[in-house]
């Protein structure tokens, strides 16, 4: 007996959107190569994460209330970042708590709402895939996913089976690097020396890329990368799970 394909919403998150289609992208194509109908819905906008740390709840709501109209009818919203992830599958229900119906509707959402790696691994089983990324990769856990959701060991346990790769850790690898969506700009002195640790326990390990599952940690550490005149290369986890070959993040901007 054959099971129909799981119908995905694809999330593909505001900075995938304006600075990095390739994440989304790769995204898509992990997702229908472990057996997804996956579809990208053209009304999507932010999930609401910036109002909803800078205090602004009104907005906040009513983007919630917009994003779960335009998923909810979908089996399972997925999207390549542990914040936005966290954000959907978390706040939501808090944010929308005192009104009954969008309640049980936020509740219903995030419970099928999941962060790309750990969609593929512990729902859809995905133990390999047929990538290759040659050289040694360093893994930044990101906060929200970590603490969140709990993605640690999904992320691994994929770019374990990418031919090629050498996975080394980070000697602090659950630290934070500074990014924090506004903390790096409400507290910017404090985020530059938590980036600087960061890049700097990176560099330590010699390896010759960094990857994340948070578009906003990976932008803020190949800045900090690019400012210092390093070498390394900052990607999706994403990106290498499907085989992207082309420029890292920051790699050829100017600035």
């Amino acid at each position: 007996m054959t099971h129909p394909s799981p119908r995905v919403g694809l999330f593909v998150t505001c900075l995938a959107d304006m600075f990095r289609p390739p994440v989304a992208f790769a995204a898509v194509k992990l997702l229908e190569e472990a057996g997804c109908t996956v579809e990208v819905p053209l009304n999507q906008t932010c999930c609401g994460q910036p109002a909803y740390n800078s205090g602004d709840r009104a907005d906040a709501v009513d983007i919630a209330r917009a994003n779960i109209r335009l998923f909810e009818g979908y089996d399972y919203v997925v999207l390549p970042s542990g914040s936005c992830a966290g954000m959907v599958r978390l706040h939501y229900p808090e944010l929308l708590a005192s009104d009954p119906e969008w309640s049980a509707r936020a509740h219903a959402m995030g419970e099928k709402t999941w962060e790309l790696v750990s969609f593929l691994t512990d729902v859809m089983k995905v133990s390999a895939v047929p990538a290759r990324y040659d050289g040694k990769v360093a893994y930044h856990d990101s906060c929200s996913g970590l603490r969140e959701l709990g993605i640690r060991a999904q992320p691994r346990k994929l770019l374990g089976s990418v031919a090629g790769l050498e996975l080394v850790e980070l000697a602090n690898p659950e630290e934070c690097c500074g990014f924090g969506g506004t903390f790096c700009v409400k507290y910017p002195d404090i985020s530059d020396r938590m980036v600087s640790d960061k890049v700097a326990d990176i560099a330590a390990t010699g390896a010759g890329t960094v990857l994340a599952g948070d578009l906003g940690c990976l932008m803020n550490m190949a800045g900090k990368l690019k400012r210092q005149g390093s070498a390394i290369k900052v990607r999706h986890v994403a990106e290498v799970l499907a085989g992207y070959d082309g420029p890292a993040i920051a790699e050829g901007e100017e600035g």
